[in-house]
C-alpha cells in the first residue's frame, strides 16, 4: 500500500505529529525525509525520541527515500511521510509513488521580499512553490491546510488556483 498521507511541516516530527497526526492517519511507519536531520547523528537521535507509539520510524535522506521506495521496501506498509519541502513529494510522485493526501501544517514565514500567500496562521505558500503544489494536485493528491486533526480541513485550492 505504501504512502497513505504526507504532511508538510517545518518542524517535521514533533508532539502534535506524534500524538495526534500519526494515530489519526493510522500509519504503520512515520517517515521523516530530510537530508540535514538524517545526516546529523545528534539531531537524528533527538528526533527519534519523539517516535510515535505503535509506529516504526524512519529518518532518512531524500536519496535513501527514493531508492527505498523504488526498491519496494515499503510496499507492505502504510507510510505517513513528513517533509519540510513540497518538492520532495513531487520527486516521489515523479518516481511513480502515489500520494493520495497531503496536509500543509506549518511552514516558516517567508523572508522579506519573497512573494507568498498566507494559507493559515502557521502556513505560507511562496509563488515559487505554487507550480509544485499544482503538479502534486494534477498527480492526484488532495491537498489541504490543517494544523491539527480537529481543525477544520481547508482545501489549498481556496488560496492557490489549479490545486
Amino acid at each position: 500500500m505504501s504512502i497513505i498521507s504526507a504532511r508538510i511541516d517545518n518542524r517535521l516530527l514533533h508532539g502534535i505529529v506524534a500524538t495526534q497526526w500519526a494515530p489519526f492517519i493510522g500509519a504503520q511507519r512515520v517517515m521523516v525525509i530530510d537530508d540535514h536531520i538524517a545526516s546529523d547523528p545528534l539531531l537524528k537521535s533527538g528526533m527519534q525520541m519523539g517516535k510515535p507509539a505503535g509506529c516504526a520510524l524512519s529518518i532518512i535522506t531524500e536519496q535513501t527515500a527514493y531508492t527505498n521506495f523504488a526498491a519496494g521496501k515499503y510496499n507492505n506498509q502504510t507510510v505517513f511521510v513528513i517533509v519540510q519541502n513540497p518538492e520532495i513529494l513531487k520527486h516521489l510522485m515523479d518516481q511513480g509513488e502515489k500520494i493520495p493526501r497531503i496536509v500543509l501544517g506549518g511552514t516558516v514565514a517567508p523572508e522579506e521580499g519573497v512573494e507568498a500567500v498566507q494559507v493559515s496562521r502557521r502556513a505560507f505558500v511562496t509563488k515559487a512553490e505554487e507550480p509544485v503544489y499544482q503538479a502534486l494536485a494534477a498527480g492526484g493528491a488532495s491537498i489541504t491546510v490543517q494544523y491539527v486533526p480537529k481543525d477544520k480541513e481547508e482545501k489549498l485550492s481556496q488560496y492557490i488556483s489549479n490545486v
